[in-house]
């Protein structure tokens, strides 16, 4: 039927499309004045009710054609829909026995199991636990014992160098304030203050030898010297001051031995041995003039 109302169709283009060419040929340059003019002037209908009704017939049976075809679509879709729904509800259900099927027999292997067992289970599970947990607790308070004595042992460390800070700051105001003293006992009195803060302070020791010595007290600059030295076997300020007290003693020979000793640290206490009056009376000594004076000759006995 549709194959048809399309021949139709196409028959009454194939028609006006050649009324048209016919029209076109006769006269080439018509206008729209010239077709209004013809349409008026048509002495018959370009169509007759005869075709006019075969076309509504056929446009009435398309649309019940199209009508029974959507009908028979949804009601495809819908035993599609009813099908899904079918095998979802079975899914469903099979899917509930095996859960059912799983829980009886999870059940029934507790039934023989018991439930003693399950009991000893728990608590040997909860004593494992609670051993375990004792072992960390008891490593991680060794650690922790262990990093305490460290960062007590480093705030000791910290606490040591501050104190070492403060107490070589006041040495040193001490050394200036020794250094600027014109009075020999106030000197001493520093140095005193020195070693109080550092017992083994050589310097302080041969300094307040020294301090001592311009008080005429070569005995007990020979303490201190000998003090320093046991401290310092190598310092040549206490050997240089030890000689000098020996000298103001009359121990010429110690003199000039520990005079050596100064002169092997260092050649600057030649100098100052050859103008110290402290050696004044040893000019006349051989050896002290063969150390001392190396450059002038020897005196003659005449």
């Amino acid at each position: 039927m549709i194959a048809i109302l399309a021949g139709l169709f196409v028959s009454l283009a194939f028609s006006v499309q050649l009324y048209a060419q016919e029209d076109a040929n006769a006269n080439q340059e018509l206008t729209a004045e010239d077709v209004e003019a013809r349409i008026e002037t048509l002495e018959k209908p370009m169509y007759t009710p005869f075709v006019e009704l075969y076309l509504l017939e056929e446009s009435k049976a398309l649309r019940k054609e199209m009508q029974n075809t959507r009908a028979e679509l949804i009601e495809k879709v819908v035993d599609k829909e009813l099908s899904v729904a079918d095998k979802t509800m079975s899914y469903a259900s099979d899917t509930v026995t095996y859960f059912f099927y799983l829980i009886a027999g999870a059940t029934s292997i507790l039934v023989l199991i018991g439930w003693n067992s399950i009991r000893d289970m728990r608590n040997q599970l909860t004593s494992l636990a609670e051993k375990r947990v004792n072992e960390l607790v008891v490593e991680y308070e060794a650690r922790l014992k262990v990093i305490e004595e460290q960062l007590q042992q480093k705030s000791d460390i910290i606490h040591q160098n501050q104190e070492e800070i403060e107490r070589t700051n006041e040495v040193h105001s001490l050394w200036l304030k020794a250094s600027q003293e014109t009075s020999q006992q106030n000197k001493i009195s520093v140095y005193d203050q020195i070693l109080d803060l550092r017992p083994d302070d050589v310097e302080a020791l041969s300094y307040k030898a020294d301090a001592v010595l311009e008080l005429q007290e070569p005995l007990w600059a020979i303490s201190l010297c000998l003090r320093a030295l046991k401290l310092a076997p190598d310092n040549g300020h206490a050997h240089y001051q030890l000689a000098c007290a020996y000298a103001e003693i009359g121990r010429w020979e110690d003199a000039v031995n520990t005079l050596g000793k100064a002169i092997e640290i260092s050649e600057a206490y030649r100098d100052d041995a050859s103008v110290d009056p402290s050696f004044a009376r040893l000019h006349d000594h051989d050896n002290f003039r063969a150390l001392v004076f190396t450059g002038e000759p020897e005196r003659s006995d005449d």
